[in-house]
């Protein structure tokens, strides 16, 4: 039999072991306030971008949701500053719909407390333009001891957001717009 002096490290050992792996598998939220948001129209007799870094979004770990949100007015570049007052008064109506939103649930299940790279579908309500769509996006995950990093790409059709394009800028803008994401998102403390 071992005396109770010889086990009372040990005991304590095995304690803080499981400490550690339950802390690593608890339930985390990882947030961003500058995730950036690169926006591609390739038409036929232009080239537009545009982007903002100012992207904010959060996930959840314990339910596997996310929510990522900006706001239309940070959206910069284009070819010039009447064509971004085109894009925000005409086109993305800010003053009407001031922001653009995708919340859901990641679909695979993912153990954020182990390092790598996931490739995963989010799946959720992408509202743009005041037209909510429900959509499944693409998404890679990498999980560093810093944070998660999120990455995507995908594409937004006008016309299913409701945004129309007047007939003489129609080979300017294209119909579908290509929309990358990238954001570095930390755990919240």
């Amino acid at each position: 039999m071992v005396p109770m002096r010889k086990m009372h490290p040990l005991i304590l050992s095995l304690l803080l072991f499981c400490s550690a792996i339950a802390t690593a598998q608890s339930p985390v939220v990882f947030k961003t306030t500058t995730g950036k948001v690169d926006i591609l129209s390739d038409a036929p007799l232009e080239v537009i971008n545009a982007y903002s870094n100012e992207l904010r979004g959060v996930i959840d770990t314990s339910n596997h949701s996310f929510a990522f949100t900006i706001s239309v007015m940070t959206i910069k570049g284009f070819n010039g500053p009447l064509q971004r007052e085109h894009f925000q008064e005409n086109y993305m109506e800010s003053h009407l719909y001031p922001v653009a939103t995708f919340t859901g649930k990641i679909i695979e299940v993912i153990n954020y407390s182990v390092a790598g790279t996931y490739e995963v579908r989010a799946k959720g309500v992408l509202n743009i333009h005041g037209v909510r769509q429900e959509r499944i996006i693409k998404a890679t995950i990498n999980i560093t001891p810093e944070g998660v990093d999120v990455q995507s790409k995908f594409n937004v059709t006008l016309i299913d957001h409701g945004i129309k394009i007047p007939r003489i800028v129609y080979q300017k803008i294209a119909p579908e717009i290509t929309v990358t994401i990238g954001a570095k998102l930390i755990p919240e403390q």
